[in-house]
Order: structure tokens, then C-alpha cells, then sequence
């Protein structure tokens, strides 16, 4: 479905930032260089739960070699714009990480905190290697030394919406990613 207005769609969106098309080209190329780089190699990837699920599905299909999936669940926002700065990890994988090459898929990096967290928690499992691949890069608010070994798009310091991510646990399934606009 091809959304061309999405204020009339949602109040709330003020702006279509990567359209549908923009996002489905840059997962089909980012899926041809990992199954590049990880051929014949024991592949998982795992998705932090809720705002990566989408990506990980189309990524998933994009990766033309074999591997696995697996879930973990951190939070750092709760029902609000802004990261608490405490981050829970509230659901682990199910897989052995030290027989794979963990490969992170995450919907955004913002303040790093919560990824840098899940990354510590997962490198003292001892994968054979561990890189993170995030659809959204938003630099201008990191707070700890951290960057991904794969990005697909940088934003400027927004909120977002759509494509997995979520305001309120609402807007995840929006084609796209738009800026978020706030009651005035």
C-alpha cells in the first residue's frame, strides 16, 4: 500500500522521512553483503524486540545463505519520547551464541545505552564474532562511545515512527519511517 499523505493518514505524523521504496532498496542491498561476508559461516540474527521485528523479517528474506533467528527483549523507553537511561533486558535468546557469528539487528541506535548493554551481555557469551546492524543511526544523541558496523540510513535528532518503531506501542506498522509530531 502506498501512502503518499501521511498526515491525513495519522495526525501525529509530521513528515515522511525514508519512504517504503527507500527502505526496501537498502535492505535488499544490506542482505546481498551479509550473505557475502558470512558464506559458509554459522549465522545468527538477532532481533532486539519490539521496534526491530519488521526489519529483521525483511532482512531476513533479503539473506540469500542460511541461518538462524533469535530474540532478545531490552528496554530503555517506557510510554514516553525520551530513554530513561536504565536499561532492562527483559527476555534472553534461546540460543547457544558461542557456536554463531551473532549479528545484531536493531531498529534504531539513539543514545547507545541500550544496545552497548545488550552487546556487553552478549559478548560474555563468547560468539565467534559479534557486529551490529542498525536501520537507523541517530549520532547527534549518542551517549556512549559506540558505532555499528552496518547502517542503512542516518537520521538528525527526531522521533520516529513507523517501520517497526513505535510511539506509545502505537505507529509500528507504518510502511515508512516519519517524524513524530506531539500533541501541541
Amino acid at each position: 500500500m502506498q501512502m503518499t499523505n501521511m498526515s491525513e493518514f495519522h495526525g501525529h505524523i509530521k513528515r515522511v522521512l525514508i519512504t517504503e521504496e527507500e527502505i526496501a532498496e537498502a535492505v535488499a542491498k544490506t542482505g546481498e553483503i551479509i550473505s557475502l561476508e558470512y558464506k559458509d559461516k554459522p549465522l545468527i540474527l538477532v532481533s532486539i524486540l519490539k521496534g526491530a521485528y519488521i526489519f529483521l523479517a525483511d532482512l531476513s528474506r533479503a539473506v540469500t545463505i542460511p541461518h538462524e533467528i533469535g530474540f532478545m527483549a531490552a528496554k530503555s523507553y517506557f510510554e514516553g519520547t525520551e530513554s530513561t537511561g536504565k536499561v532492562d533486558i527483559t527476555m534472553d535468546l534461546a540460543q547457544d551464541v558461542s557456536k554463531y557469528h551473532v549479528l545484531i539487528v536493531e531498529d534504531i541506535i539513539d543514545t547507545g545505552r541500550t544496545l552497548k548493554e545488550v552487546m556487553k551481555y552478549l559478548e560474555s557469551k563468547n560468539p565467534l564474532s559479534l557486529k551490529v546492524l542498525t536501520l537507523l543511526d541517530k549520532p547527534d544523541r549518542r551517549l556512549v562511545d559506540l558505532e555499528s558496523d552496518y547502517s542503512l540510513f542516518t537520521i538528525p535528532d527526531h522521533f520516529v515512527i513507523g517501520y517497526g518503531l513505535d510511539y506509545a506501542e502505537y505507529y509500528r506498522n507504518l510502511p515508512c519511517i516519519a517524524e513524530f509530531e506531539e500533541d501541541s
